[in-house]
């Protein structure tokens, strides 16, 4: 059996295990903490504006696999809120048991509480992972889906210090990146004012906490939306944003809250004291980051080189996804680059040459995009996602978002790769 290591468990590590395991591979998923998804676990928010598009081309494709989870545990579908159309909201409180057993029935071997420290490299072929317990794993192919965050350090240096976020590094230990330890540089995003890193968009707010009257109204509407008070508004901090998409002076004039199963506050912090200066948040309290008051997660300090059938330049075993792979924004975008390193991880198992997903698509447009700007001026601090900022306008300005299944179908039948992703290769 050929053996695929996929490292990272979150939502693009898990595509990219369900893609592998799919096409025929053994597949080992590592995860250094006790749960699947890391950020999808904050998150929630799917289908919104270009995601549409995406995910329904993803499905097309044959991965449909973790939207069929994601659309059971969706608590609200086709709201609306600023600057962004047809969104879904999932459970945040219940997606990641969906998919750890879905995952699990596969017949994926997973490590939780395990970190991948080092790696055994000959000829720009990786040999084998070490764990933390010194234990060594070796694999025919490897798929790095770390994510661009951590260790907690960056936290410090680039932002306003560790806040004890989801990711949970002083509990399970830093990510490492196994790129780098492999002798491939990291990539480093960047923001306007040339600072690294970004922070992240968004926090958790107690749902109980708040008022019976804004509880009503998230749970029946998805959706809360009340003004900020004019002295508290405060557009700059929409320029540390990682979500680029959310940086609309909306965000910085109103408090917008999502109903995720807790109340997802969209924006990157907002002090206690303030917050509880308004009407119905008398008692509310942030539950991730739980200093969501003052910092947040810092994001892209940590991606690597690649090409557009996701491979590590430099290494001939290596694929990434996720925010390991780019400047990339979402859910959506973990599943579609994650499934592709997956599929693309089996098809060199093979002797085959990786595919790149066809820029008529947006799903590969974005992946070819995003590799050619970054090289670019200025490119490092731009972000990309189907949902908003600049992508968004380029899908539109090249007629790639539809919100119509069929013409999607259709396409996808044209290009003749109608379920590619649901053939087993070995």
């Amino acid at each position: 059996m050929m053996n695929v290591v996929v490292i990272g468990g979150g939502w693009a590590g898990c595509a990219a295990a369900i893609q592998a395991k799919k096409c025929g591979a053994d597949v080992l998923l590592i995860e250094r903490t006790d749960m699947l998804l890391g950020l999808g676990n904050v998150g929630g928010i799917m289908r919104n504006n270009g995601r549409y598009t995406a995910a329904e081309e993803l499905i097309a494709l044959g991965a449909d696999d973790l939207f069929n989870i994601i659309d059971r545990c969706t608590r609200h579908k086709s709201i609306e809120f600023p600057g962004h159309k047809h969104a879904d909201l999932y459970d945040v409180t219940i997606i990641e048991a969906h998919v750890r057993r879905y995952i699990l029935d596969m017949g994926i071997r997973v490590l939780f509480e395990t970190r991948v420290v080092d790696v055994d490299v000959e000829d720009k072929k990786i040999k084998a992972v070490f764990l933390d317990s010194g234990t060594r794993i070796d694999g025919d192919v490897f798929i790095e889906t770390t994510g661009s965050t951590g260790p907690m350090g960056n936290c410090i240096r680039y932002g306003k210090g560790c806040s004890m976020c989801i990711l949970r590094c002083p509990a399970y230990g830093p990510r490492i990146s196994i790129s780098q330890r492999a002798g491939v540089e990291d990539i480093l995003g960047m923001r306007d004012d040339g600072v690294f890193g970004a922070m992240s968009g968004s926090c958790k707010l107690d749902k109980d906490s708040l008022s019976k009257e804004i509880r009503d109204e998230l749970n029946t509407k998805g959706v809360y939306i009340t003004d900020v008070p004019q002295e508290d508004i405060n557009p700059e901090k929409l320029k540390m944003k990682v979500c680029q998409q959310y940086a609309l002076k909306e965000f910085a004039e109103k408090i917008i809250l999502l109903d995720t199963g807790h109340a997802k506050l969209m924006t990157s912090y907002y002090p206690l004291e303030k917050l509880r200066k308004l009407k119905g948040f008398e008692n509310v309290r942030f539950i991730d980051p739980y200093a969501g008051g003052k910092a947040n997660s810092i994001r892209y300090l940590s991606m690597a080189p690649r090409n557009d059938t996701m491979k590590v330049i430099g290494l001939d075993n290596l694929y990434v996804g996720g925010e390991k792979s780019g400047l990339f924004v979402g859910h959506t975008e973990a599943i579609v680059t994650g499934t592709l390193a997956g599929y693309n991880a089996v098809r060199s198992l093979m002797g085959l040459n990786g595919i790149e997903l066809p820029v008529s698509l947006c799903t590969g447009d974005i992946i070819k995009y995003e590799n050619e700007t970054k090289r670019k001026k200025d490119g490092l601090k731009k972000r990309y996602t189907f949902a908003g900022s600049e992508y968004f306008e380029r899908m539109k300005k090249l007629n790639l978002y539809t919100t119509d299944k069929e013409i999607i179908n259709k396409k996808v039948e044209a290009l003749m790769i109608k379920d590619i992703f649901k053939q087993k290769l070995i």
